[in-house]
């Protein structure tokens, strides 16, 4: 027999609103408020505005990403890193890091393009647990552009063919100088 936790004791709708809530269907629906957004809610350093609430009210795929990280919070888990572009007067971009540490972006010339590779740090507190887990990754630029999606291999890097037009450096000069690196639900 599963043992019913507390909270569901005390309100035993609680778990049948959740469900209704996070499963019914809304055409066309898709994320409509950044991660930043809903964690800083989740922190209580920036409440959400009456629009942004409204749009996690009428957003089922919204809800179930504010509800996997906030339980991904309760349990301190690694959810998102972000990093800048920092000089790039040669044009050339070897390689990003994220301001925590954790993450570095390399970008490889290849037959006159780019591979781009996101490459965790094996020896920082959460990569054992972001192996374990094979979460899915997203790597976006400042305009929220994807740059590389994917799992990460037994090294702990995943690889891709860069998927934009431009070079690395001038890329994300124009999107705002900064990408984000998050885990997927």
């Amino acid at each position: 027999m599963r043992a019913i936790p507390l909270e569901n004791m005390m309100n035993p709708d609680a778990k049948l609103r959740e469900r209704l809530l996070l499963a019914r269907p809304a055409p066309g629906d898709r994320p409509m408020l950044a991660d930043a957004t809903l964690l800083a809610a989740l922190e209580g350093t920036r409440p959400l505005t009456p629009g942004e609430l409204a749009a996690l009210h009428a957003s089922p795929v919204t809800l179930r990403r504010f509800r996997h990280l906030a339980l991904a919070r309760r349990r301190g888990a690694w959810q998102s890193s972000a990093g800048m572009l920092r000089a790039a007067d040669t044009g050339e971009l070897p390689s990003l890091t994220t301001d925590d540490g954790l993450w570095t972006l390399h970008f490889l010339a290849s037959g006159g393009g780019w591979q781009v590779v996101l490459k965790l740090d094996a020896a920082a507190p959460p990569a054992g647990g972001l192996l374990r887990e094979a979460a899915l990754l997203r790597v976006t630029d400042g305009a929220g552009g994807i740059v590389l999606q994917g799992r990460l291999d037994a090294d702990g890097e995943c690889e891709r063919r860069w998927p934009f037009g431009t070079a690395p450096a001038e890329h994300f000069q124009r999107h705002g100088a900064v990408f984000a690196v998050t885990a997927l639900a």
